[in-house]
């Protein structure tokens, strides 16, 4: 009996800890590759991200993935620090992408999405609840190329711009139709408390861990200030 207690105890306490590395490497994942997107000679124009309040990063979503209710990717946000999303970027709260007919797009292979988000209204609604994309919130495909503009008729109504990358290939993707939420159960398996990923945004009610530690670096130094006129 004493040996059956231990081992439940030994449970109690090691599945939280389980669960969290899950999570953290989740965001490690993000950052490794935000890194590789962002060294792609033809990647997500400059002037893009420039404009971007937030990033959200979803790695090796499986095409089969997507092919039963209640499948979904899963990822991180990050989001520049302030009210106003002119601040540093700051700690990152766990996403869901779920649903929508890309996932016959991905051919079978795991594929990393790359959603930046454009607009102040995007971020707080995606913040809040379930977004659908396309629908509630603008989306596109995003302009891909050095010399690609953010300033295009499409790209300045689009709230949302979506890229994936799979097989070694970096491009736009269209993602209307599926939806992203906050992935609150993630965020309480992260930082070791349930708290809400508005509180993690606006509030800085958590001090970012050290799987972001590559995600932040690699956007602190690519796209440090924001240069949207919202």
């Amino acid at each position: 009996m004493k040996k059956i207690c231990a081992v439940f105890m030994l449970l109690i306490i090691a599945l939280p800890v389980f669960a969290q590395q899950k999570e953290q490497e989740r965001v490690e994942n993000a950052g490794q590759v935000m890194q590789e997107i962002l060294n792609i000679p033809d990647d997500i124009p400059q002037n893009v991200i420039d404009k971007a309040d937030c990033v959200v990063v979803l790695p090796s979503v499986i095409k089969f993935a997507f092919g039963f209710g209640g499948s979904y990717g899963r990822g991180v946000m990050t989001c520049r620090s302030g009210e106003d999303f002119k601040g540093p970027w700051g700690a990152p709260t766990m996403m869901a992408l779920e649903g929508g007919s890309f996932g016959l797009q991905l051919g079978g292979q795991a594929t990393d999405f790359v959603l930046l988000l454009m607009s102040p209204r995007s971020a707080r609604s995606i913040l809040s609840s379930k977004v659908k994309l396309g629908g509630e919130v603008s989306a596109a495909v995003g302009p891909v190329g050095r010399n690609a503009s953010a300033e295009t008729d499409v790209t300045l109504r689009a709230e949302i711009l979506s890229y994936s990358r799979s097989r070694g290939l970096f491009a736009g993707i269209s993602l209307a139709g599926s939806t992203l939420r906050p992935d609150n159960a993630a965020n309480k398996k992260l930082y070791g408390r349930k708290i809400s990923a508005r509180d993690i945004v606006f509030n800085n009610e958590v001090v970012a861990t050290a799987s972001a530690k590559l995600l932040l670096a690699e956007l602190n130094k690519k796209s440090p200030t924001n240069k949207s006129n919202s």
